[in-house]
């Protein structure tokens, strides 16, 4: 679901999340590419218009609808609260079909702003008419900063996630709506997010992508490998892992409160990283995913229980109470507590349609129980499409230094 933003079109793997920008002859709303008459407001680029095209596929929709642990989150969400939504005004940013504003409608909100950049638009508004919700609910086919409203909101809710959390850059179109429209105490959802990161073996998928040249129906392909090696490593994979393919404890690489953050510190994520393996295994690569929380207006993030996480340079070999931790029977599953609601797409826990960005080596490096595995990362946006993310993975471990760049498009 988009609102607007600064650049263009995605996806990856099996998920329809858009890929490659196709460009469309006209604006979806009212018309230029030219800013618009607040100053602060982003220009609306070709690649921009590309992305709101590729919004416009119902496939794109439809798997979103049908991703349970999503919707039934945020279903949660708007229950849990329904407090603060009865009687206010709510603003959705990135609407799609239109089903949160519905939702938050159906929760007693006296009027909800349903902004949407894409053609997906108008089929809101027949969906908000179907529904007899016509006089609530408010579509409004354009980028949220192209938005003229009277007066403020109280609520603003909006499912901006992307692959690696940051991907499609539209929480900045979330912050602009905020800083522009939303009242002082004024409820966000989700209100903090979570960018983890953790070292993988997956032998299942070198066997598959790679291996699989060195005999073919009894032929030797083997000359296919490298070229199929490139092909299948070049850029992240979105797909689907299980924690067993987790080596150690994940690590966070960003947290967010979506009450605070500035879109200034989403240009350029980095972050040094140490981890110690669990195990005797193959590391292929990195895995990112990560979770949000709905948390309500002035609460700090993380209420729950969380994985016991690595911190920056922190090495849980070293922290004892950390390894009794480790050895507990649940350590796989993460713990959420009564306080705080939280949608989690982490590798052990049930599958969403975003599933896990890996990030693969070309070559795996054989790593020995509490053997340190340490590094940084820098996740930047894409100085053509900010959309996109470049990413500088590099990795020490063994002796060996891993250098992987890639490009998130």
């Amino acid at each position: 679901m988009l609102a607007g933003g600064s650049s263009s079109g995605i996806g990856r793997s099996g998920s329809r999340r858009p890929r490659f920008p196709r460009i469309p002859l006209t604006h979806p709303s009212s018309s230029s590419t030219q800013p618009n008459s607040s100053s602060s407001a982003p220009a609306c680029t070709a690649f921009d218009l590309a992305y709101f095209q590729a919004y416009s596929d119902i496939g794109i929709h439809e798997e979103m609808l049908k991703d349970r642990v999503r919707m039934e989150t945020y279903q949660d969400a708007i229950s849990r609260y329904r407090h603060l939504i009865e009687g206010k005004i709510v603003m959705d940013v990135g609407s799609g079909t239109g089903i949160l504003a519905i939702f938050c409608a159906q929760a007693g909100a006296k009027k909800v702003y349903a902004v949407e950049a894409s053609d997906i638009a108008e089929k809101a508004k027949e969906i908000v008419r179907a529904n007899n919700l016509a006089e609530k609910v408010i579509v409004l086919h354009q980028r949220v900063e192209d938005v003229e409203i009277s007066g403020k909101v109280d609520v603003i809710i909006s499912e901006w996630m992307g692959y690696m959390l940051v991907y499609e850059s539209m929480l900045s179109s979330v912050i602009f709506a905020r800083d522009k429209w939303l009242k002082r105490g004024g409820l966000i959802l989700p209100s903090h997010a979570t960018l983890y990161m953790a070292p993988v073996t997956n032998s299942i998928k070198y066997e598959q992508c790679v291996d699989f040249w060195n005999n073919v129906y009894g032929i030797d392909m083997s000359a296919m490998v490298q070229l199929a090696r490139q092909c299948a490593f070049e850029e992240p994979s979105v797909e689907t892992i299980q924690g067993e393919n987790v080596l150690t404890w994940p690590f966070v690489v960003k947290s967010v409160n979506c009450y605070t953050v500035v879109a200034q510190e989403l240009e350029c994520i980095s972050a040094e990283y140490r981890f110690s393996s669990m195990m005797d295994a193959p590391l292929h690569g990195f895995a990112f995913w990560f979770d949000v929380e709905f948390n309500g207006p002035a609460i700090t993030p993380v209420q729950g229980s969380h994985y016991p996480l690595q911190s920056s340079l922190l090495d849980l070999s070293t922290n004892e109470s950390a390894n009794e931790t480790t050895n507990d029977s649940n350590r796989q599953r993460k713990i959420k507590s009564n306080e705080t609601i939280v949608l989690s797409t982490a590798p052990e826990d049930a599958p969403t349609h975003w599933q896990q960005t890996l990030l693969y080596f070309y070559y795996p490096t054989e790593v020995k129980k509490d053997q340190i595995i340490e590094g940084s990362i820098k996740l930047s946006q894409n100085r053509e499409n900010a959309r996109f993310i470049n990413i500088l993975l590099k990795c020490s471990c063994g002796g060996n230094t891993l250098v992987k760049e890639s490009v998130l498009r």
